[in-house]
Parts: C-alpha cells; sequence; structure tokens
C-alpha cells in the first residue's frame, strides 16, 4: 500500500455560525495571524511532506481561487511597469505547493464534495482528506503509518475536544466543589485528519451524501475504519468565539499547531 501523497480539504460551506466573517468570503479564508485558516492547514500537511492539495470548492469559491492565484503578490514586493504592462515579483516567498481547486457544487454536501474530484485523485493511492476550518499538531505521517498497518479502507484521527466550560461537583442537593476547566474533554470525538482509500468513493451515491452521517457510520459497521487516537491540541474554528481563541494563541506565539 503506497502512502498519500494528496491531501483533499473540504472548503465549500457556508460557515453560517461565523456569519461575521463568512457573509463576504468562504470559512477557509477567515483569516487567524493575517493567514487564512486554510493556509495553516495546508502548512500542517506541508511539514509531513505533503504538498499536493485538492481544495472542494462551493461557497464563494471563487475566492479560494483568487487567493492562490494571487499568493505571491500578496507575500512579495510588486513593481508595475504600466507602459509595457509587465509585473515584476520581488523576492516572492515561493511554496512548494500544488493545488487544485475545484468548483464541488454550492450545495453539495461533505461526501458528495469528496467524490465530486474523484478525477483529480489516483485510483490506486489513498489520500488525506481533512476539513477546512480546524487545525492541530496531529502527526500525519504517523496517522498514515497506522493506515497502512490496519489495512481498512479509512482512518479517522480521534480527538478530545477542549472542555470550554469548569465541572461542578455536587453531592446531594450541594456543590461541593467547583473545578477549573479541563485542558480536554471526557468523550472522543472525530477530529478530520482522514486517510482514505479509493474505493471508499465508490461508497458514496451523490452530491445529498453526508461524510459524516452516510459514510462514516457504514465503514465503521463493516468494520472498515480504523482510528488514530491524537492526544495532543486540535482546535475547530466553528464560532467567532473559537476564531478569537485562534487569533490570541497565534499573536501570543502559544500556536500548538505550528508545527511547520
Amino acid at each position: 500500500m503506497l502512502g498519500p501523497v494528496k491531501a483533499v480539504i473540504l472548503a465549500g460551506g457556508r460557515g453560517s455560525r461565523l456569519a461575521e466573517e463568512t457573509g463576504v468570503r468562504p470559512k477557509p479564508l477567515v483569516e487567524v495571524g493575517g493567514r487564512p485558516i486554510i493556509w495553516h492547514i495546508m502548512n500542517i500537511y506541508a511539514a509531513h511532506g505533503i504538498v499536493d492539495f485538492v481544495v472542494c470548492a462551493g461557497y464563494k469559491g471563487y475566492l479560494l481561487k483568487e487567493y492562490f492565484a494571487n499568493l505571491s503578490l500578496h507575500d512579495s514586493d510588486v513593481t508595475f511597469d504600466l507602459a509595457s504592462g509587465t509585473v515584476e515579483h520581488h523576492d516572492p516567498e515561493r511554496v512548494p505547493w500544488r493545488v487544485t481547486v475545484a468548483d464541488t457544487g454550492l450545495d453539495t454536501m461533505t461526501a458528495g464534495r469528496v467524490r465530486a474530484v474523484r478525477d483529480y485523485l489516483d485510483s490506486d493511492e489513498p489520500f488525506c482528506l481533512t476539513y477546512g476550518d480546524g487545525v492541530a499538531d496531529v502527526d500525519v505521517r504517523a496517522t498514515i503509518a497506522l493506515h497502512e498497518r490496519a489495512g481498512l479502507l479509512a482512518t479517522m484521527t480521534a480527538v478530545r475536544p477542549s472542555a470550554r466550560f469548569g465541572i461542578v461537583a455536587i453531592e446531594g442537593d450541594r456543590v461541593t466543589e467547583m473545578l477549573e476547566k479541563h485542558p480536554v474533554g471526557p468523550s472522543q470525538v472525530n477530529g478530520g485528519f482522514f486517510i482514505v482509500e479509493p474505493a471508499v468513493l465508490d461508497r458514496i451515491d451523490g452530491p445529498s451524501s453526508v461524510w459524516e452521517s452516510d459514510v462514516l457510520p457504514k465503514l465503521a459497521s463493516d468494520g472498515q475504519l480504523a482510528a488514530y487516537q491524537h492526544d495532543g491540541y486540535w482546535q475547530p474554528m466553528d464560532t467567532m468565539w473559537e476564531r478569537d481563541l485562534l487569533e490570541a494563541e497565534w499573536a501570543g506565539g502559544t500556536a500548538p499547531w505550528k508545527v511547520w
């Protein structure tokens, strides 16, 4: 079994709980530290040697195309020769990435988006898959190694989300102790960062198929879903509170997901 060389990023949703930001741009372009969250995600993969990306675009997907088309423009000084119509980039930061942005439909569901990019994937090679709105210090190569050992159709990264609230200890009708927030919650959840065999694409019915509720449960019931247990940092960006949390960690120089 060959290790994945491509990473598929789900980037087509509307991000309604981040409406303050996503009214004008897709959620993966919401910035943390002056860079879109998708840039952070790509750097996590690149740190583990995966630099070929397929971005499943949908809502305002043209902005994702414009971002990658102008990435060098954003990162370098530029001279515009208006007489000749030429543009000179001065010492641009060139990232060794190959990025395919595919329009997978405005209302297509998560699994449907994965199936829609089938033509951009290798038929005999597994691929990485993740969401365009969450970061972690996950060891991608260790996830791939577990997937290869397990020999199953897919591997999911299982994480323990941060506990957002304090814990109350109660005996009878009396509070006996107030505990501060625990660093992680008690239960493991789907943290994304999947490894997927191409055969899984045959299990996706169409645009309305949902990865989380239609595909993953069937893989699990068939004994075809492995779990890589990640006990480190993991943080989605579903709300403005979480976006501000990520921003504060980056600004404070304590961003655990910065593995590059």
